[in-house]
């Protein structure tokens, strides 16, 4: 059922949308723009961007905040810059008590989509801005490579988790496998145009998301792993093999923050809890519940049992649809959205969970 539905809405969603919403359009097929790029540069903060090819540079400060603030139509504060510098980490990631989650995964650069998946929902107004109150947004990793409006997203998460917070609500981003990538300067699947946006800034990728790059010091104080309510969240999935090597919450993102995010994990060759992490069991690249055939109902149990949950949702392996399986306790909602589909989010109120779609169709699966 919930694929002929969402085949239905796609014909709606191309044609309400055959235009571009962007802070940061092109002028044409040969001009680039993009940005911004902020550092950390002593006590000051410097800015670069792209201006249809042209290289952009100064310097923020309390004084001309503002205009920039609105080039670049950003939702934090200055203040909220500066304090990023002083970000820390924090591993355990349990929240609870919580009645309302919206949750999308693998956006893939497609600021359309996402944009437009976020207001059909009710999380963000037309301005953008939060509107989701005391709710939760979940994003599951994967907002580098592939599409063409990566930084855009990125701008607009940052500054809806300030937002959320002062409204009394949470954006929780988890990293995915493409972040990881990206900061370990692994660039197999950047899309073209920020092959031209390094030319331009003489930087290479990866070191625009450096540590000391606002950006690159926000993504490093993320988890891999979140429990919400009796949820499991995490980009690809929690094998079997975790549970066995004993690997809590608390753990796991701290191996991953200490050891993998933004590291040349071959240095560490011989600690084999950070290879395994890393590797293709670990939370961010594992596939087994829909291709391992031995996965089964008792492996769950093992899992869920050590978690203390009843749910685990993941994003990683695409789909056409969300698909639920092991009697809804496995939730993927990887919709394709980083393969040019429309895809839609997993919606969750007071005990129920929903699909939203982006022309604002709330169906309940369970």
């Amino acid at each position: 059922m919930i694929k002929q539905i969402l085949i239905l809405l796609t014909f709606q969603f191309i044609y309400m949308n055959s235009f571009v919403i962007s802070g940061q359009e092109m002028t044409n097929s040969n001009s680039i723009s993009d940005g911004p790029y902020i550092f950390y540069n002593d006590k000051s903060l410097k800015i670069k961007w792209i201006e249809n090819n042209i290289l952009k540079e100064d310097y923020i400060t309390p004084d001309n905040y503002k205009k920039i603030k609105n080039k670049f139509r950003l939702l934090c504060e200055y203040e909220d810059i500066r304090s990023t510098s002083q970000l820390k980490p924090s591993y355990r990631q349990a929240f609870r008590n919580v009645d309302s989650m919206a949750v999308i995964a693998d956006v893939h650069g497609e600021y359309t989509s996402y944009l437009n998946l976020l207001k059909a929902m009710g999380v963000v107004d037309n301005d953008l801005n939060w509107k989701f109150g005391t709710g939760h947004l979940v994003i599951l990793g994967d907002v580098f490579d592939r599409g063409d409006m990566v930084t855009d997203i990125f701008w607009h998460l940052y500054g809806l988790e300030k937002q959320a917070a002062r409204a009394g609500g949470m954006v929780h981003f988890l990293l995915g496998n493409h972040e990881l990538m990206v900061l370990n300067n692994q660039l197999n699947y950047i899309n073209e145009k920020y092959w031209k946006v390094t030319g331009i800034l003489g930087m290479p990728y990866h070191e625009l998301y450096s540590e000391n790059s606002v950006m690159g010091k926000w993504l490093r104080s993320k988890p891999v792993l979140i429990s919400i309510n009796d949820i499991l969240f995490t980009h690809a999935g929690i094998s079997i093999e975790m549970v066995l090597r004993n690997m809590n919450i608390g753990k796991v993102n701290q191996i991953f923050s200490m050891w993998i995010v933004g590291k040349d994990i071959r240095a560490s060759v011989g600690d084999e809890s950070i290879i395994f992490l890393a590797g293709s069991k670990g939370p961010v690249w594992y596939r087994g519940y829909f291709s391992d055939e031995s996965f089964c109902v008792a492996r769950l149990d093992s899992i869920l049992n050590y978690y203390g949950k009843k749910h685990i949702v993941v994003g990683h392996t695409s789909s056409e649809e969300v698909r639920l399986l092991f009697n809804n306790r496995i939730i993927g909602i990887d919709a394709g959205i980083g393969h040019g589909k429309p895809g839609s989010m997993l919606i969750y109120k007071d005990d129920s969970f929903y699909l939203g779609t982006c022309t604002g169709g709330r169906i309940k699966i369970f």
